[in-house]
């Protein structure tokens, strides 16, 4: 009989995940390691070297990490669910000029729901992870707030997380810091995760040419899209472009027509097969709406409050007025942000609580508050 419990802890194969579970064993958890296969590289059509948590060799690196350590390691094969549910979404949303955050999808909705199915089939109590987090209880709501680690901090990517799996969710590395983990690792004996370089990629786009896997993914996309124009803020012509889809809000590179200066995307309109183009300043908005909802510290705000909201993973966040109306969030900001793109992730914070998280749904240059 285990002291604390059946614990199941994701495991990808590299350092993090690796020193978790090990925590939890050496802390008199009955650990069960699972490894979730969510993509098959060979399908992606890159060229580039397999990499990432869905590769071979991180698959390996996580059954040899169970066997070593004496616990028992299953493979889960969730490339059905994963593809009906992110590939999808992310086509979707590009074809419908946003740009998704795949990432945070897989996680909240794929991977956690996978994981507490097999705990249950497992008779697992927790679920565990090596994401670099912590998760509270406020009366009768759980929330996530931010790891002793600022710069590692993963609670952005974790907002859509439900009740029910932060309840059973464990973060052993949430009062680590990265060096201390990596210390930990090469004290273990496993010096290659240590060592081992961490991958930012999406999965299934393991060359960052999300372009070229939409070309792939849809047929004729280019012969759809072709023909469109680029014009500036006065709707004048600047430029033919390749199609709305291969654009991102602040892209400047790879516009494919010199224009004597830096132009930025500000503007994405897919119902004209339209870009506009802008200086860097044309980026900066004051306000934003934010739609999808999940709330974490509380099941709602006041009518108006101030927060920090972040609008991407590495953001430092931003002051902001805050407003729940009709399902969304209308949301000021204190002054101007650059690079606000509908589809990426907003997340709210009180202090280093997660208050609640959603999908920007528009940017605007003012949004009144009521």
């Amino acid at each position: 009989m285990s002291k604390h419990g059946k614990i199941l802890v994701a495991m990808s194969g590299g350092i993090d995940s690796t020193v978790a579970a090990a925590m939890l064993h050496e802390q008199g958890y009955q650990v069960v390691g699972i490894t979730m296969k969510t993509w098959d590289y060979a399908s992606s059509g890159a060229s580039t070297k397999e990499t990432g948590c869905c590769s071979l060799d991180s698959l390996q690196d996580a059954r040899r990490v169970a066997v070593d350590m004496g616990f028992h390691h299953f493979i889960l094969d969730i490339r059905d669910e994963f593809g009906d549910a992110v590939i999808e979404n992310f086509v979707e949303e590009y074809i419908a000029g946003r740009t998704p955050n795949p990432c945070v999808l897989c996680n909240t909705h794929i991977k956690w729901n996978a994981l507490l199915k097999r705990a249950d089939g497992l008779d697992c109590e927790f679920i565990a992870t090596g994401h670099y987090a912590r998760v509270h209880q406020l009366d009768d709501r759980y929330y996530i707030s931010k790891a002793k680690d600022l710069h590692k901090d993963q609670s952005y990517v974790l907002w859509g997380l439900s009740q029910e799996a932060m309840c059973r969710s464990r973060f052993p590395l949430s009062e680590l810091l990265k060096s201390e983990v990596r210390k930990m690792a090469s004290d273990m004996g496993y010096d290659n995760l240590a060592k081992k370089a961490e991958s930012y990629e999406i999965c299934f786009v393991p060359d960052n040419d999300y372009r070229a896997f939409l070309k792939r993914r849809v047929d004729g996309l280019e012969d759809k899209v072709e023909g469109g124009y680029f014009i500036n803020a006065r709707g004048e012509l600047l430029g033919r472009h390749h199609g709305y889809p291969f654009y991102t809000i602040g892209q400047r590179k790879g516009l494919g027509v010199a224009f004597g200066k830096p132009m930025f995307v500000t503007d994405i309109y897919p119902e004209t097969n339209t870009v506009v183009l802008g200086d860097e300043e044309d980026l900066s908005r004051q306000g934003m709406t934010v739609g999808k909802l999940n709330w974490h510290k509380y099941d709602h705000i006041p009518e108006e409050i101030e927060l920090i909201t972040k609008i991407r993973y590495k953001d430092a966040g931003h002051l902001s007025a805050v407003q729940h109306i009709n399902g969304q969030l209308n949301v000021q900001f204190s002054s101007r942000v650059k690079g606000i793109a509908p589809g990426q992730s907003a997340v709210v914070y009180d202090g280093e609580d997660l208050v609640c998280g959603g999908i920007i749904a528009s940017s605007l240059q003012n949004i009144p508050l009521a």
